[in-house]
């Protein structure tokens, strides 16, 4: 249960975090960002039927799901002593995880009928700070969560 708790609560604060951090580098920009758009877009196409709000309801829940499977990842790295819950490697882990970022975001737009159109190598390139942001946050709710100083 705890596990599962762990990967919750690191799995919200990151996905939240990152999410904030995306649409500051969308309104700072010029590209959009915005993941749970993207997804809610590109499920919308693939079922027509579905209401704008659903689609959008479900766009968010595909985002906080995946955020939810990386921290699953890094709460069981960090419980089985793997790795220190730490700043340093945080930012080593949120590298590779964007890195896996962009190979899930490009065969998604590859696989996908009716991709959104954007500048997609200035999205596969932010997923690495997008990531590092996640894997900050979920580390620091992790820590508090498991009061570790």
């Amino acid at each position: 249960m705890k596990t599962l708790i762990n990967t919750v609560t690191a799995g919200v604060g990151g996905t939240t975090f990152m999410t904030i951090g995306s649409e500051l580098m969308t309104r700072l920009g010029s590209e959009n960002f915005r993941e749970p758009e993207h997804l809610g877009t590109m499920i919308g196409r693939m079922a027509p039927t579905l209401s704008k709000r659903a689609g959008t309801i479900a766009g968010w829940g595909a985002h906080y799901a995946m955020g939810f499977v990386f921290a699953a990842v890094f709460v069981e790295l960090w419980q089985r002593g793997k790795i220190k819950p730490n700043l340093r490697n945080s930012l080593l882990l949120g590298t590779i995880a964007g890195l896996a970022g962009m190979l899930i975001w490009k065969a998604t737009f590859k696989l996908h009928p009716l991709p959104p159109r954007i500048k997609y190598l200035d999205f596969y390139i932010q997923r690495i700070p997008a990531h590092i942001v996640f894997t900050v946050f979920a580390t620091l709710t992790y820590r508090a969560t498991n009061n570790i100083n």
